[in-house]
């Protein structure tokens, strides 16, 4: 087998692999927020960024009862 072949045929393989591995397969959402929701399950959250976020969360004051809640408990 002639080696310069084999190594254009190994060039084009590695070639169609690529181009294959960075087209993404069409995606189509009905809403946005599907969108949104299909995003945040694919992108990892830095630790620096789900700690501080973490932490803003515990800054916030808890909601009030509801006048239903209050009203039924006493």
């Amino acid at each position: 087998m002639n080696p310069l072949k084999s190594r254009l045929q190994q060039q084009e393989q590695h070639e169609v692999q690529q181009n294959t591995t960075q087209t993404p397969a069409e995606r189509k959402f009905a809403t946005p927020e599907e969108l949104l929701r299909f995003d945040a399950a694919q992108t990892e959250v830095p630790p620096g960024v789900a700690e501080r976020l973490q932490e803003s969360l515990r800054k916030e004051p808890k909601p009030e009862r509801s006048w239903w809640q209050r009203w039924f408990e006493q």
